[in-house]
């Protein structure tokens, strides 16, 4: 887990630019200028109708494995579908704590939390699931967060006093709910999604807070514990099975912000280099299959703008006292340097922004898009999209 650092800001640029040039080579990508920030696309749907849907991944992918020459095959549904339908940004950068829980927070507080990253406590500040419900009046079932790590059990709201308990979102595990459907009916054959942090196997989180409880897993998503453990057995991986889940939770309350956390890149903290690049594409393909449910539910489609973010990147290989594709642990600017992509009616298409923003200027984005006030986030709106 790497704390904040100043890093090397030209290799930041360097990756920028290596990932816009790839993008203009492969989709004729046009790039922002400054003059473009004045004439905004015009966006006539409403704020009431907004939905949004944001997809972290847990455990970043470098560039080598994606976007330079020997990774694209990794990512085909990205470069050849996604892209060219999104506003890219280059040059995201996490300023913040490099562990996967604590990073996430921070995406989903618009301010660099400082907590232990293996601590099961809230965000210090509000999320933007409090900040969507209280200021938007909506009720609980339109905010949710499926996540499969159970550490994440408590992202849903923070400890802020100005918000209380019960304003967030709700927290669905699918772990959790799966440990407890196998408990004692040979787990052993569910040991591969159960697996919940490879960077320290000793630590197991105790959950608790606003997660969805077992007995109620069939009255949420209309499926069956004996469903559930079905689908389980046939899915090869923790993020299967939690689209699986968030398609579910889509079709039965069509909630307004779904927050969904892939996390089987974190397989890399294993060292095998095979099991890392199949987690690549595995994530490549969830969030083509995520964006497909957004354009065939009716509920959805038309409507939803969805942005996608890794929560940070992973070592290089020549840095010094790193450990390459298996850690995160020097916060070099590879390990620090990631991208955004944001798809959806008024969004637009095939661009790429070069200029430098930070992972916390999700927040403030979503707010002014969606009509909601991130009071207390220390990010930017990013103009691009609004």
């Amino acid at each position: 887990m790497a704390h904040p650092q100043p890093g090397n800001p030209d290799r930041g640029t360097a990756l920028s630019s290596s990932r816009r040039d790839f993008l203009r080579w492969a989709a004729g990508s046009c790039i922002y200028s400054k003059l473009n920030l004045l004439t905004p696309p015009g966006q006539t749907l409403s704020l009431s109708r907004r939905k949004a849907v944001v997809v972290t991944f847990g455990g970043g992918a470098r560039d080598d494995e994606t976007f330079d020459a020997a990774g694209q095959e990794n990512i085909p549904n990205l470069v050849r579908s996604l892209i060219p339908q999104a506003t890219f940004f280059t040059h995201v950068m996490n300023r913040g704590i490099l562990g996967h829980y604590v990073a996430t927070a921070s995406l989903a507080t618009g301010v660099y939390e400082k907590f232990d990253n293996f601590a099961a406590v809230p965000p210090e500040n509000p999320t933007i699931f409090e900040y969507f419900r209280k200021d938007l009046d909506r009720p609980a079932t339109d905010a949710w967060v499926v996540a499969p790590s159970n550490g994440f059990n408590r992202i849903g709201e923070s400890g802020n006093r100005l918000y209380g308990a019960g304003s967030g979102a709700g927290v669905i595990l699918p772990k959790q709910l799966l440990s407890q459907v196998v408990a004692g009916k040979g787990a052993t054959d569910y040991e591969h999604l159960l697996r919940d942090n490879y960077e320290t196997p000793f630590y197991s989180p105790q959950v608790t807070g606003n997660e969805m409880a077992l007995q109620t897993l069939s009255e949420t998503l209309r499926l069956s514990v004996s469903d559930f453990a079905q689908h389980a057995r046939h899915l090869n991986s923790a993020d299967e099975l939690s689209v699986y889940v968030a398609q579910r939770l889509m079709r039965q309350y069509s909630p307004s912000l779904l927050w969904i956390t892939l996390h089987d890149i974190d397989v890399a903290h294993t060292g095998s280099f095979s099991l890392y690049v199949d987690a690549i594409r595995r994530s490549d393909r969830l969030c083509s299959e995520i964006w497909s449910e957004i354009q065939s539910n009716p509920e959805y489609a038309g409507k939803t703008t969805m942005f996608i973010a890794p929560d940070f990147g992973r070592d290089g290989d020549d840095t010094v006292g790193g450990n390459g594709f298996q850690h995160h642990r020097t916060g070099d600017a590879v390990s620090r340097t990631t991208w955004m992509m944001v798809l959806g009616p008024g969004i637009r298409q095939n661009t790429v922004v070069e200029r430098p923003v930070e992972t916390i200027d999700l927040v403030p984005t979503l707010g002014a898009m969606c009509g909601f006030s991130p009071r207390l986030s220390r990010g930017r709106p990013l103009l691009e999209v609004l």
